[in-house]
């Protein structure tokens, strides 16, 4: 299929890519399972309070199981008494479990995403940026021209040596290439840009 590929003065071209990526079937439900998993493995799980069996102190029964007309104990590690352990507290980082997306997973929701993002227009392509951008008011400026002030852009080499300082301090963007591409990024930003060689490294990689 042919895709329409832009410079940065406006002037378009066409360029020829695989259908495998970009007219696939959109998977709502996997897309929707990408983002669980996601969102799972980010968050800050550091909190962590001690179980019963994490308290350290002697294990003896407090006092006779009858007779005394109280409530029946064992040791003073339950979490009834000041001190004991807490009942389904936080557990820490490490226990739980990091939720994996496999490779064939990967693929059909790199595939899926990119079909959603180009049937939305969402998804552009330049010409590599061969000339260097420094500034972040003129990178900015370019970014309003193309309406990709809330984009993630996918970089070839050259181009990310020549235009990611000037992206840098810009929110809502964020730079990767193709070997460091989250697929969270893919959905979280509006529209997805890549660059000729970048896209072409993407062919490569996941076909």
């Amino acid at each position: 299929m042919k895709l329409e590929k832009l410079s940065l003065d406006g002037n378009k071209n066409s360029l020829e890519i695989t259908d495998k990526i970009f007219t696939n079937k959109v998977n709502k439900k996997l897309i929707s399972e990408i983002l669980y998993k996601n969102i799972a493995n980010f968050k800050g799980r550091k909190a962590k309070t001690k179980q019963k069996n994490e308290i350290v102190g002697s294990t003896s029964k407090i006092y006779a199981q009858k007779g005394t007309g109280n409530a029946r104990h064992a040791s003073r590690k339950a979490p009834l008494f000041v001190g004991g352990g807490v009942a389904h507290g936080p557990k820490g980082e490490n226990a739980y479990k990091v939720r994996k997306l496999n490779k064939k997973e990967k693929k059909l929701g790199l595939s899926s995403i990119i079909s959603e993002k180009n049937n939305l227009k969402d998804l552009l392509i330049f010409s590599d940026f061969s000339k260097t951008i420094k500034k972040t008011k003129e990178m900015f400026s370019l970014l309003k021209k193309f309406d990709a002030t809330n984009s993630v852009f996918i970089l070839d080499k050259k181009s990310n040596e020549n235009i990611s300082r000037s992206l840098k301090n810009i929110p809502n963007v964020k730079v990767c290439d193709v070997t460091n591409l989250a697929l969270y990024d893919l959905i979280k930003y509006k529209k997805i840009v890549f660059t000729e060689t970048s896209i072409k490294d993407l062919e490569k990689k996941f076909l």
